[in-house]
């Protein structure tokens, strides 16, 4: 079985602080093979009718296990998972919990007591470059071509049907489970249109016509695919000064395989990876920061900054990605840096073998590899 290592150690510091931990991301990312992975671990399906039985009575169930660890997956299939886990939480402090989902507990009528307090959320993303070699395959445009869910990254040809199955079963098992959506075709066109243009501005009016349903119930659908991780919400970074956009976010596709199957590569061009790099690199931040406090910055005059790191106290991080270190413009950082001097600026490129500075004027700007970045970031 496959040691994912750096997610079994984030497993192991939650439950030093909460008994109870919830583990989301979305299909096949590899939370059950995770659950599966951890040291003297006793595993719960809850897609089982026998298991939704033996928790009918969660006072006898956490009785029964005394203080072992144990996974409850998909708990979402059960009638009432939130009072569950508030027992745990409660009455059984001394049984390590550890529930999965696919999406967010807010985000369905199941979860109205989102366990404040109670619990630790810990999101698992797509393969992270730490990932990599316990898959045993470090090449970039692999990872950038096939994506990060494991049974697709592992796959020696593109597995092409997989991806419109996966689909399917994301509808049956998590929309129609966890959500009141009507309209399957129009919702699935949506999701694919966001997969094509993934990275770019969004504007609910424009995908109203080819889905065929009204602005506000795109507005609904892209909550829906926000809160199950399908897409990731950037919104703008400001401080509502007149120069700057304030109100267009933009939206990421949450894999880049799903990106190239929508956008029909299968094989990369010099041209591809760097919006594919883009999306790789707010990957590795989302699974380090476990945040999706995380923006973009643009101005009136068309200056963009790929991803803003608003920092409580301390002045924002401001980060564009280059495929190369031969590809620099500064421009874009620059601009910025009229706003915000006292910013810290970098460049993250697949190719920078270690930190170095360029300077402009009083403009410093740190352009570096992603290991160090995430470093960085990190002890910020």
């Amino acid at each position: 079985m496959v040691q994912r290592i750096w997610w079994q150690v984030r497993i192991e510091q939650a439950w030093r602080h909460r008994s109870v931990v919830w583990l989301a991301g979305v299909r096949r990312v590899g939370k059950t093979l995770l659950c599966q992975s951890l040291p003297s671990i006793e595993y719960f399906d809850c897609e089982l009718p026998r298991t939704r039985r033996t928790l009918d009575d969660p006072e006898a169930f956490f009785r029964h296990v005394g203080s072992r660890r144990i996974v409850l997956d998909e708990i979402h299939r059960l009638p009432n998972p939130a009072e569950l886990l508030k027992i745990a939480a409660d009455h059984y402090p001394h049984v390590k919990v550890l529930a999965t989902g696919s999406s967010t507990l807010s985000a369905t009528t199941k979860f109205r007591d989102t366990l404040t307090g109670r619990k630790v959320e810990l999101w698992l993303t797509p393969m992270i470059l730490e990932d990599l070699q316990a898959f045993g395959r470090s090449e970039l445009d692999h990872r950038l071509l096939h994506g990060g869910l494991p049974p697709f990254f592992l796959a020696p040809k593109i597995p092409e049907r997989d991806f419109q199955e996966w689909m399917d079963a994301y509808w049956a098992k998590d929309i129609q489970t966890l959500f009141r959506v009507d309209r399957r075709t129009s919702f699935e066109r949506f999701a694919e249109l966001l997969m094509a243009q993934s990275g770019g501005i969004f504007e609910a009016s424009a995908f109203a016509r080819p889905c065929e349903v009204s602005r506000q119930t795109i507005t609904n659908y892209l909550r829906v695919l926000e809160a199950t991780y399908l897409v990731h919400v950037l919104r703008p970074f400001s401080t509502h000064r007149t120069a700057e956009i304030i109100a267009a976010p933009k939206v990421y596709a949450f894999d880049t395989g799903f990106i190239c199957y929508h956008r029909g590569w299968t094989a990369l061009r010099s041209e591809d990876r760097g919006i594919l790099w883009e999306h790789l690199v707010l990957n590795e931040l989302h699974a380090h920061l476990q945040t999706r406090r995380i923006g973009y910055w643009r101005d009136k005059r068309g200056h963009e900054v790929d991803f803003i790191l608003p920092r409580r106290g301390q002045p924002p991080l401001a980060i564009e990605c280059k495929w190369t270190a031969h590809e620099l413009d500064l421009s874009n950082l620059k601009a910025f840096n009229q706003h915000y001097p006292k910013a810290e600026l970098h460049i993250v490129t697949h190719d920078a073998d270690r930190p170095s500075y360029r300077q402009v004027g009083e403009i410093k700007v740190t352009i570096l590899n992603l290991p160090a970045l995430l470093q960085r970031v990190e002890t910020s």
